[in-house]
């Protein structure tokens, strides 16, 4: 069996915003991490509903992470705390947006 060569290029973070702000909340730390996730979740199931479009993904998640107060040196429950916290938030902003 022959294998093919891989090549990689750098991202494209304008055409790939969610990857520019997954690694912004990997370099913050903190609580970041957690609500990036929790605003994923929340965005994408919005446009999977017809709620909010496409587009509007990168945009809901960077709002909710602006406006997060990170927890340093998080524990478990500050972890649950920040997600419970971006998912009431970005429901919040979809049913304001709608």
């Amino acid at each position: 069996m022959e294998l093919g060569s891989l090549t990689f290029e750098r991202p494209d973070l304008e055409r790939f915003p969610c990857l520019r702000l997954a690694r912004e909340a990997a370099e913050s730390g903190q609580t970041y991490p957690a609500v990036l996730n929790a605003a994923d979740e929340v965005a994408v199931a919005a446009f999977l509903e017809g709620r909010i479009r496409f587009v509007d993904i990168p945009r809901l998640i960077e709002d909710c992470l602006a406006a997060h107060r990170p927890v340093s040196d998080p524990g478990v429950e500050d972890v649950l705390e920040a997600d419970r916290w971006a998912r009431s938030f970005c429901k919040q902003t979809v049913g304001s947006s709608c």
